[in-house]
């Protein structure tokens, strides 16, 4: 559901706005969006994600944590989004002057606060791969996983034929560096350079047991 309004929402109006009706919103551009509902798969592959993230992250005793919900603003303040994971460091999230949203709003807007950020496709992929994209690398965000488990994404982002795709954009200077993994290729990350993860294994994650 998206809102037809004369003037564009702020991050105070939607905030305030938010509803306890069970659905998930996010905001872009200053217009209200109400997120499709997702699918049993789409669901199977975040949680599968958020584990393997939480055992490395445990593993090198970092100060990092995954959040059931958050938000992240951007810079311009009239994008929040809600991400499939949302890796925090729990150290930033301490310092008002950092984070002045966090403790009242559950929303983070400095990068620092961020060390990686995952997004799993679903139909409504242009998000991910344009608008995401774009307001995770403005905002500094210094690692993003786009996870394309049912090849949806454009040909010029997943090749031709489309295929399955992991994609890890790493921040260099102000510009993501996007490397694609598909198959079993091992995917490497920056963040976590020991994960020991293919491509394939995030997609089968979908899959029936």
């Amino acid at each position: 559901m998206t809102q037809t309004l004369t003037k564009p929402v702020t991050y105070e109006e939607f905030i305030e706005w938010y509803p306890n009706d069970g659905k998930q919103y996010e905001l872009h551009d200053g217009v209200i969006v109400e997120m499709a509902p997702p699918t049993g798969d789409h669901e199977k592959v975040v949680g599968f994600l958020a584990r393997k993230i939480t055992i490395e992250y445990d593993r090198m005793d970092l100060p990092y944590t995954i959040p059931k919900t958050a938000f992240v603003r951007t810079p311009s303040a009239l994008s929040v989004y809600s991400p499939d994971v949302l890796l925090l460091n729990l150290d930033n999230l301490d310092n008002f002057d950092s984070e002045p949203l966090w403790k009242k709003e559950s929303t983070v807007t400095d990068a620092a606060s961020v060390p990686l950020v995952v997004e799993v496709v679903s139909t409504n992929w242009r998000d991910d791969y344009h608008k995401k994209f774009a307001d995770y690398e403005e905002m500094g965000i210094p690692e993003f996983w786009i996870a394309d488990y049912r090849g949806l994404g454009g040909k010029k982002f997943i090749g031709d034929p489309k295929q399955p795709t992991f994609s890890v954009c790493q921040l260099i200077g102000d510009e993501y560096q996007v490397t694609k993994f598909t198959g079993n290729d091992l995917i490497i990350s920056p963040t976590f350079p020991q994960l020991k993860l293919t491509a394939q294994q995030v997609f089968n994650a979908s899959l029936p047991r």
